[in-house]
């Protein structure tokens, strides 16, 4: 299983930079060396086993799709139907009726059409000629950094706490713990601290009045904005979500988040929240507290 895994880390990590939707030539995508030796002892592999290998592509797949543009986003049924075209691979491996050249031809179509169907602005965006993608950062600030930015009084946060996108390392929950405050995260990337969940903005349970502090620092209102200026963007959505992490603040909890939302803040109603915004030292945007006043 090792040996496969390796492969198809060998293969994603060719792949990572490519333009899905390049129309230049020669063909951007094909399979490497170590991919087609696979193919040659996919026998080797029980049911299980392969299915063992569809959710670990999958994962890897995901994860580098979202490194290389941090506004991509795929929902359950997103998964669902990777991990059918990665089926539909092995299964065209195993029947060895067809030339690898065209098997590859046929994938890389398949995954072009399901980013398409899922996260349709990626054409717009990456439809020319040029080869590769440049990466869209996405960066976990330093704990410091953050505190300074979003100005929070460490020592008066309203416990627990709860850091919206944290980051892999979740340094601002690493911090916050080291100073013996209740804090947790969640992030979309697989983590190794124990206080960090996998899980995104959109599929977390908040619950209703359990948290006392929750915290995003560019990211869930970085996204809603992303999302309210695009003509096909998921704005209701956010919406929906902004308003059930609201819910989810205990009496006298606050939701710190930057850049601010002018175009839904001013909506709050004044009897359930407090707005405060700021501007955030010389970033050029704004910081905006909301306390749950009931």
């Amino acid at each position: 299983m090792n040996k496969f895994r390796e492969s198809i880390d060998k293969q994603i990590a060719s792949n990572q930079d490519r333009n899905l939707f390049s129309s230049g030539n020669p063909p951007s995508f094909h399979f490497i060396e170590e991919t087609i030796n696979a193919i040659g002892r996919i026998e080797e592999l029980s049911k299980n086993e392969e299915q063992v290998l569809i959710e670990y592509t999958v994962d890897k797949v995901l994860q580098t799709f979202y490194r290389i543009n941090q506004y991509y986003y795929f929902d359950a049924a997103a998964r669902e139907k990777l991990k059918a075209i990665y089926s539909h691979l092995l299964s065209s491996f195993r029947e060895k009726t067809t030339p690898v050249k065209t098997i590859a031809q046929n994938h890389y179509e398949n995954i072009m059409q399901w980013l398409r169907e899922t996260n349709a602005f990626a054409e717009k965006i990456y439809n020319n000629h040029t080869m590769k993608v440049e990466d869209v950062p996405c960066f976990a600030y330093r704990a410091e950094m953050q505190i300074e930015i979003l100005q929070l009084k460490v020592s008066q946060l309203k416990e627990p706490v709860l850091d919206i996108g944290c980051g892999k390392d979740a340094p601002l929950v690493t911090y916050l713990r080291e100073k013996g405050i209740d804090a947790t995260g969640f992030d979309r990337f697989p983590s190794k601290n124990e206080n960090v969940l996998m899980s995104d903005w959109f599929t977390f349970s908040y619950g209703e009045k359990q948290w006392g502090t929750i915290i995003s620092h560019l990211g869930f209102s970085n996204h809603f904005q992303h999302h309210h200026l695009r003509e096909d963007g998921e704005f209701v959505a956010y919406a929906q979500k902004y308003m059930e992490i609201l819910r989810s603040l205990k009496p006298g909890g606050s939701f710190h988040y930057a850049p601010d939302l002018p175009f839904v803040e001013q909506y709050l109603s004044a009897d359930e929240y407090q707005v405060t915004t700021r501007q955030a030292g010389n970033s050029g945007f704004r910081v905006t507290v909301i306390k749950r006043l009931i």
